[in-house]
């Protein structure tokens, strides 16, 4: 069977199902990861996808052929992978889902030992080059074994550990699920914590009946905003189908941008560990960095994905590391993202403060207003960074850690290439100035769509 190239991205495979991915694809990688990495036992857990069970099935028949022992951990999130791998010191871990792809997607995401990403430039290459050649080692004499392993509980139990539970309210919150695979783990998580959980979309399901779980697109925030409002909730936490992320909202049923999240959270942290290094991406920065030099941490900037991010967080020792798309890293979750410790620590955080999250934000929203990201379908995404690069280039000082950044006095902007697509992201902030921010957005969009 020929397959195709173009489900290996930069950080993952992903690809619509069976097309791009399907049960071949997955035995096949399943061989390659083994041999590869000379693994002897491996996490392999699935999302709500209804494709899930049947790549598992291939992938795990692909791992035992190489003699590697398999502990199952049936559906889950990402973030029980990498606890499982970590957890039980297993040499590597492949989690199937789509994450917030549509539900004709699937894919995996692959760690080795300690949860360590792998990614395109740390031997995502080499698996991909090997499987499509059909170059997949020799069977082993010993076929490798399957375990079934309930992972919940000490998920859970090492989860709320994060928190700190003699501080917590009894706030009213508002889960939204979005059908994903988070559902079953706040059932478990609401036994041990004070809080009213009002549940949406709460049943897992694969076919995905209230539409694609990305609270990030617009017709899906709506929603969570409803139940916020129509309870009188404290706050409201929406999930993506893996539920890596998280997207929270205030009393008011106002989604606050994850930027936001990431100065709030890093305060936090430099109260508890004086002086500690916190990572952020190069998108949307100067409320970050203003906050943590404030509190006395060291704010270090990074490329934007996980596999940069979780290298940075490791060779730093940064106790906390954020991005503005509301990926979320913890230190002593072995520096991996997690939606579920991110709204944890922000219900403690609104615990202790006893003030609505309105209130707690409003100040640095106001400080450093942000466009949010827009996206540009283009035809030439080269071209046009030139064309930007030309025009606003010697005015201002540039920084290519992450695309194109230029910063002024008062106004700043990234500009960046999807990996997968012919699109250009732009991101505008500004010193308190809406205006400002407001004519500059106008002006590079000009720019880029003209």
């Amino acid at each position: 069977m020929e397959l195709k190239r173009t489900a290996f991205k930069a950080y993952d495979i992903r690809g619509k199902y069976p097309e791009e991915v399907n049960e071949e694809l997955a035995y096949r990688v399943g061989r390659v990861f083994a041999d590869t990495l000379k693994s002897k036992k491996v996490a392999v857990g699935h999302d709500i996808r209804l494709s899930g069970p049947k790549i598992k099935d291939a992938l795990v028949r692909g791992l035992n052929e190489m003699g590697c022992d398999v502990v199952d951990i049936g559906q889950c999130g990402t973030e029980m992978i990498y606890f499982t791998t970590y957890f039980l010191k297993l040499d590597g871990g492949i989690m199937i889902t789509a994450s917030h792809n549509p539900k004709d997607y699937n894919g995996m995401k692959l760690v080795r030992e300690g949860a360590r990403p792998i990614s395109s430039d740390t031997g995502l290459k080499e698996i991909e080059d090997r499987v499509i050649a059909g170059e997949l080692g020799s069977i082993s004499d010993q076929k490798g074994s399957i375990v079934k392993k309930d992972i919940m509980a000490d998920y859970v139990e090492h989860i709320i550990g994060y928190a700190d539970k003699k501080a917590l309210k009894p706030l009213r919150v508002v889960v939204n699920a979005g059908n994903g695979a988070a559902g079953p783990i706040l059932d478990v998580m609401e036994k041990y914590l004070p809080f009213e959980f009002i549940k949406v979309n709460n049943e897992p399901d694969g076919s995905f009946p209230n539409g694609v779980p990305n609270p990030i697109l617009l017709e899906n925030r709506e929603t969570t905003a409803q139940a916020v409002r129509e309870n009188k909730a404290d706050l409201g936490v929406a999930w993506d189908g893996d539920f890596d992320r998280c997207f929270i909202f205030d009393e008011k049923g106002a989604m606050i941008e994850g930027y936001y999240i990431v100065g709030f959270l890093a305060k936090a942290f430099l109260q508890r560990e004086a002086g500690a290094k916190i990572i952020y991406d190069p998108r949307l920065i100067w409320n970050t960095i203003e906050i943590v030099e404030e509190a006395g941490g060291i704010p270090v900037m990074c490329k934007s994905g996980h596999a940069f991010i979780k290298d940075m967080m490791r060779k730093e020792n940064a106790v906390y590391g954020g991005e503005m798309s509301a990926h979320n890293y913890f230190r002593e979750f072995t520096f991996c993202d997690s939606g579920m410790i991110t709204w944890l620590l922000v219900a403690e955080l609104m615990s202790k403060a006893e003030q609505p999250l309105s209130q707690m934000l409003a100040e640095r929203m106001e400080k450093y207003p942000i466009s949010g990201e827009i996206n540009s379908t283009v035809k030439d995404a080269g071209a046009v960074m030139e064309k930007i690069e030309k025009i606003y280039g010697s005015k201002g000082k540039i920084d290519r850690t992450d695309g194109f950044s230029v910063a002024y006095d008062n106004w700043r902007f990234n500009l960046r290439i999807s990996n997968t697509e012919p699109v250009i992201r732009l991101n505008v902030e500004s010193r308190g100035d809406k205006k400002l921010l407001s004519e500059k957005t106008k002006e590079l969009l000009l720019v880029i769509r003209g």
